[in-house]
């Protein structure tokens, strides 16, 4: 596996391609692109490494994440992902649901429906390492004051589906820097209770 991080948007929203070394595949997750110099580099990157890209997937439909679907769709005619709950009607090719597995040449990502943040927030969970979008930061948790979000199904998404996982697992959040599910265990004051 291989992973790059760009931090895009007004909102430095930490938009991830994520590939595999054996057969080139991959995956942007996030591309909330606002300006045309971070699709360049992002297209760069892809262009320079050989990689055809799969799927775009958004792990919720705010705009900060979901807002460069276009634009990396039109260059590489990716597929876009959503969760089945798409509550932005963001166009998309195909929707997902809790429990589907997206392969991406060798990778397999589960996909966990996360809800909380929005009704449509989904986490995505590789080998040793999940993506979280704003569902779980390092040290804080996903906003719930938007329209539907609520603060009890983001706490039960994380703690059912987040928190059972290995201790050892890399945590890649929507914003902010990374961390591990250990980590959150024990330092996130959201969930000590």
């Amino acid at each position: 596996m291989q992973l790059k991080r760009f931090k895009v948007g007004w909102l430095s929203t930490n938009c991830y391609v994520l590939s595999c070394e054996q057969t080139k595949q991959a995956a942007v997750i996030d591309p909330g692109i606002e300006i045309e110099d971070e699709a360049e580099q992002i297209l760069g990157y892809i262009k320079q490494n050989g990689l055809q890209v799969k799927y775009i997937i958004n792990t919720h439909g705010h705009p900060d994440h979901r807002s460069g679907n276009t634009v990396i769709k039109k260059t590489t005619n990716a597929q876009v992902l959503i969760h089945e709950n798409n509550f932005e009607h963001v166009p998309a090719d195909k929707t997902v649901k809790d429990g589907d597995v997206i392969t991406i040449g060798n990778i397999k990502l589960a996909v966990l429906y996360t809800p909380g943040h929005t009704p449509d927030g989904i986490s995505l969970l590789g080998e040793s390492y999940v993506f979280t979008g704003d569902t779980l930061f390092a040290g804080s948790i996903g906003r719930t004051d938007f329209a539907g979000g609520s603060f009890h199904d983001i706490i039960n998404s994380i703690k059912t589906k987040l928190m059972v996982l290995p201790d050892n697992f890399t945590v890649y959040p929507g914003h902010e820097s990374a961390s591990t599910i250990g980590n959150e265990k024990k330092y996130n004051p959201f969930l000590q209770s």
